[in-house]
């Protein structure tokens, strides 16, 4: 394993990496197209290069992503941090474009841990697999407290089951946000199962499976929708003859202002009250 990094090291973690294994760390600059196109020639040699990208500027080596890394199958693993909101980082660095543009790449595997341990397993796993490239994106903000799984179906772990009418999907971080929002709807008497997908590309067929138990689907996730887990699964569902309505939410295709990420998320419906009120309305819009 090496370690990649275009002019990060410090922000995205990999300082002390650095300092006790100096000769498996390249910094390349301000130039995340080539840490990408270098870290596709260190595969072909018999590395596993990790490249540790803040997540808004993939968009700058997806051409080399697509192009020298999946086009060849190459195991290297992109982490990328500050993914959805960033907070007062401002417009240019909203993580919000990543998972959209992820989602075209064959091949692909992407990671959306929860929390502390997800992202050491996934992590794990990622490093482990040598068939193809692999990404894991989490945000920026501070670490939560442990959210463990109940049951696990497929790439999908079950946080809390209570009945079988509403299928709360919690991608990555917004999972903590869901539980939260659960709660909120127990006391409009609905039953509310969160699931936490733990893989999100390509989309785990077990999901699928598992909509078809409940009478409403809410997908949450802080990117914006196209190519997201909740797209997806309503296209896979429908594909499946699974009439099961698939409520989406995510962030608005627009440049979002600065702010703290609490605050942007709320305005845009993705805490805790915004999701158990777009889920009340939703229910009440297929079930009134």
């Amino acid at each position: 394993m090496v370690a990649v990094s275009a002019a990060m090291l410090g922000p995205t973690g990999l300082g002390p990496f650095a300092e006790l294994f100096p000769d498996r760390v390249f910094d390349v600059g301000i130039a995340e197209q080539h840490a990408v196109c270098s870290a596709a020639g260190m595969s072909m040699g018999g590395l596993h290069p990790v490249v540790a990208l803040y997540a808004t500027f993939l968009n700058r080596a997806f051409d080399q992503f697509l192009m020298d890394v999946a086009l060849h199958r190459l195991p290297v693993t992109l982490v990328l941090d500050r993914a959805g909101v960033t907070g007062p980082d401002g417009p240019s660095h909203h993580g919000m474009w990543d998972h959209t543009l992820l989602s075209v790449i064959p091949g692909l595997r992407l990671a959306a841990p929860r929390d502390a341990p997800t992202l050491r397993a996934l992590l794990g796993e990622a490093l482990a697999d040598h068939d193809g490239p692999t990404a894991l994106r989490f945000p920026k903000g501070p670490v939560g407290a442990d959210l463990p799984a109940v049951c696990r179906t497929g790439e999908t772990d079950l946080l809390c089951e209570s009945g079988g009418d509403v299928l709360l999907v919690g991608v990555g971080a917004m999972a903590r946000e869901c539980l939260t929002a659960r709660d909120r709807l127990g006391e409009q008497g609905l039953g509310v199962t969160v699931a936490a997908p733990r893989w999100v590309l390509p989309l785990d067929p077990e999901l699928v499976r598992l909509s078809a138990g409940y009478r409403l689907v809410v997908t949450v996730e802080d990117s914006v929708r196209a190519g997201g887990v909740g797209s997806l699964l309503a296209q896979a569902c429908a594909n499946a003859a699974n009439h099961i309505p698939v409520h989406v939410m995510g962030l608005p295709t627009t440049f979002l202002s600065h702010g703290s990420r609490s605050e942007l998320l709320a305005a845009a419906g993705l805490d805790a009250h915004g999701i158990a009120t777009a889920t009340l309305r939703a229910w009440d819009a297929h079930h009134a």
